[in-house]
């Protein structure tokens, strides 16, 4: 009995550090400057195909969104459109030409149709408290 205690006590810690020494080196390779999200990713110049990125958000699209994922994409877009903005800044302090400006335009262009979807829904809320604090929380967006 006092031997499959120990043996068990054993076996627990050693296990314990194999995860924790996991954990470490695994925390240790996510760990970054979070200044880094506000630049994209380098792409390799070399490369034939030019990029191609995606068009704005339609408001029918938005429509069938949730309140909820309606918010994250406002933040998702809010952070692209930031890491634009400074990449713009950044080229422009370089006298560099900033490529495909037309992406900003789109990603404005979204989170415009995205309050649009939103007050809708609050305009059409019957519960005027709802709708108020509905708005208010637009506002603030």
């Amino acid at each position: 009995m006092f031997v499959s205690r120990i043996f068990g006590r054993v076996l627990y810690a050693a296990a314990k550090s194999e995860s924790s020494a996991a954990a470490a080196s695994a925390s240790a390779k996510k760990l970054h400057n979070p200044l880094e999200e506000f630049f994209e990713v380098d792409r390799r110049t070399d490369d034939e195909k030019p990029v191609v990125y995606g068009r704005s958000w339609k408001a029918s699209e938005l429509r069938l969104k949730s309140w909820d994922d309606l918010n994250k994409l406002w933040y998702v877009l809010l952070k692209e459109k930031n890491m634009l903005m400074t990449q713009r800044q950044m080229l422009h302090a370089q006298n560099l030409r900033f490529p495909n400006p037309e992406r900003i335009s789109k990603v404005r262009k979204s989170m415009c149709r995205i309050k649009h979807v939103l007050t809708e829904r609050a305009i059409a809320e019957p519960d005027p408290r709802r709708s108020a604090e509905m708005k208010r929380m637009i506002n603030i967006l």
